[in-house]
């Protein structure tokens, strides 16, 4: 009797163990496969960058280099394409992605500063702005700069602020977009700290900075306003003098010896960026393999020595702080507007 009711008492511990391990091998299989599940295979395939402008521009310049330097670094496997949507300055493009690739993760748009200015100017035509994509990171900055034509009495931008607050409207400015655009801010901005009647200044806009400049040369226009590198190939040639940059410090390399705007007294700093951004509901996933592949290129000798062929400064930011610094400047570019009578 004892013998049997051992045997028994055997096989009662042998089936409880084996549904032990039983239930030890189904929980590790649904740990194994929640493991699988949780882990990431993008990118699967080629991606899109949007540029919204037209082909040679500086969006488009951009997206290529950034295309070409992800490639030739090997931080990414997968093709990547440009896609141009030009239209509006920028409106297009901007409205069209924010729209149409809602969650699509293998589409990025390249933009820039004019995005913020669109979406506040009463006449910008935009009903987005960065709250309805996701932004990535900064790459690039452009600083603009004012510039006269080389035989011009203006030596510096203190006795054109005199000159110009004592008869706004006896100077002609130039620039290669239309009003409330960032080169006519570089224009009000500082005009705005000089105490200069800003709604008097007179500002006519040109089909990009190439005929701006052009307009400058033939003496149909006193100042222009236009970025630092398009405008000191000009001043190289003796052909121009630039009064001033925009940059919050001197420019490094040969743009070294122009002067801020701050240190000839006038307390403005504008920074045309371009940057990265993904859909509006991006993957979490996807956000950060992207996060991550941008951070590893701006470290690279290619990505910089790129950015110097083109004449762009470094200006890389992550995403937090390329938000902060996209919130910051849309209350500054609001009071400006605001004192145009160009805000929304």
């Amino acid at each position: 009797m004892k013998k049997l009711l051992s045997i028994v008492l055997l096989g009662l511990l042998m089936v409880i163990l084996g549904a032990c391990s039983g239930e030890s091998a189904s929980s590790n299989g649904s740990e194994d496969k929640e493991q699988t599940t949780n882990h990431s295979n993008y990118p699967e395939k080629p991606i899109t960058i949007v540029a919204p402008s037209g082909a040679g521009g500086g969006l488009d310049t951009t997206s290529r280099a950034l295309a070409k330097i992800l490639d030739q670094t090997e931080l990414i496997s997968e093709t990547i394409t440009v896609e141009n949507k030009p239209g509006g300055g920028q409106v297009v493009g901007t409205v069209e992605f924010a729209n149409k690739e809602v969650g699509n993760d293998y589409k990025l748009l390249l933009t820039s500063t004019p995005f913020i200015l669109n979406n506040l100017k009463k006449e910008g035509n935009s009903p987005i702005s960065y709250r309805d994509i996701t932004p990535l990171a900064q790459l690039v900055t452009e600083n603009a700069v004012l510039a006269v034509s080389a035989d011009s009495k203006y030596k510096d931008l203190t006795s054109l602020m005199e000159d110009l607050k004592a008869n706004p409207s006896n100077i002609t400015f130039a620039g290669g977009s239309g009003p409330g655009s960032y080169d006519h801010l570089n224009i009000v901005y500082p005009a705005m700290k000089a105490e200069v009647d800003v709604k008097s200044i007179k500002y006519v806009s040109y089909d990009g900075g190439g005929e701006a400049l052009t307009a400058l040369l033939g003496g149909n226009a006193d100042v222009v306003s236009s970025d630092v590198a398009s405008v000191y190939e000009y001043q190289k040639a003796g052909k121009v003098r630039i009064l001033g940059v925009s940059s919050g410090e001197r420019l490094p390399g040969e743009f070294e010896a122009i002067p801020t705007y701050k240190e000839q007294g006038i307390d403005v700093e504008l920074t045309n960026w371009r940057g990265i951004f993904g859909p509006k509901d991006m993957s979490a996933d996807a956000k950060k393999y992207w996060e991550e592949q941008i951070e590893a290129l701006v470290t690279t000798e290619d990505w910089q020595n790129e950015l110097n062929s083109l004449g762009f400064q470094d200006g890389y930011l992550n995403s937090e702080d390329f938000i902060k610094q996209i919130e910051k400047e849309e209350v500054m570019y609001k009071e400006i507007l605001t004192t145009l009578g160009m805000q929304k």
